[in-house]
């Protein structure tokens, strides 16, 4: 066997995983270890038995040989299953961005918290931010149908110029410019109310979880946090974060009970 880094296996582990349509949760349930533990595995800090890599091989329908080779290929280990992939384990990580449903949650958003001088416009980024990875660690699905990328002040919500310009245009919001802390803000005030149709009861609790656990922080606290989070410390400068980061969170950040 070619011998490579525990980092570079728990790579491959992870890759030939998605590519067969699995989450961490049914290749934990299948190999009969924690859901925790294998994330351990894909991050390369945990090491494997050869009895636990044989068991894995199986799962994925690959091979020992295949995982640990020295011309490892993704492809080609996805070519050798015998079996084709079944649709009922994919998830969708690439948001289909909806423009009413952004526009309502964010409307919820600002009917709950707008009036909090120290929520601006970055600190309504990162309410969004939060929202939507929490329930997409949770549920699996995505919230807000926005994706959003990394830049120097924090998770940037791809569609949220775009969709205010229109916002501001209808007048279903206000835009003002205020002091706080010495410091001139941009912020966004309600003008109607928001279509609570446009989405559901668990997808309300999480935003409502995040804000009753952040609205009251300061915005160099919540940015500093979201800073500390893996979605946003595993992405390069510049890139759309991937929402299936959300998977190797640790505490205090992840929101899912995996136990």
């Amino acid at each position: 066997m070619h011998i490579i880094t525990q980092v570079e296996l728990g790579q491959r582990i992870a890759e030939v995983r998605k590519l067969k349509g699995l989450s961490q949760d049914e290749l934990s349930s299948l190999i009969s270890l924690s859901r925790p533990v294998v994330t351990q595995i894909e991050l390369g800090n945990r090491k494997l038995s050869v009895l636990e890599l044989q068991k894995i091989s199986l799962v994925l329908k690959t091979t020992m040989d295949e995982i640990v080779s020295e011309n490892f290929s993704i492809t080609k280990t996805l070519n050798a299953s015998t079996e084709p992939l079944t649709e009922e384990h994919e998830r969708v990580s690439t948001p289909v961005f909806n423009s009413d449903k952004f526009q309502n949650i964010l409307l919820y958003i600002l009917e709950k918290c707008a009036g909090k001088p120290n929520v601006n416009e970055s600190f309504l980024y990162k309410l969004l931010y939060f929202s939507d990875f929490n329930y997409y660690e949770i549920y699996e699905e995505h919230l807000s149908s926005t994706s959003y990328r990394k830049l120097a002040f924090g998770p940037v919500p791809q569609h949220l110029q775009d969709t205010i310009t229109d916002m501001i245009h209808d007048e279903i919001i206000h835009l003002i410019k205020t002091q706080y802390l010495n410091v001139t803000q941009t912020r966004y005030l309600p003008l109607s109310k928001p279509d609570l149709s446009t989405f559901n009861a668990q997808e309300k609790d999480i935003i409502d979880k995040v804000i009753d656990q952040f609205s009251d922080w300061s915005d160099n606290a919540l940015s500093a946090y979201s800073h500390l989070d893996m979605p946003w410390k595993a992405t390069s400068q510049g890139e759309v974060i991937d929402y299936e980061l959300a998977f190797y969170r640790e505490a205090p950040f992840t929101v899912r009970n995996y136990n």
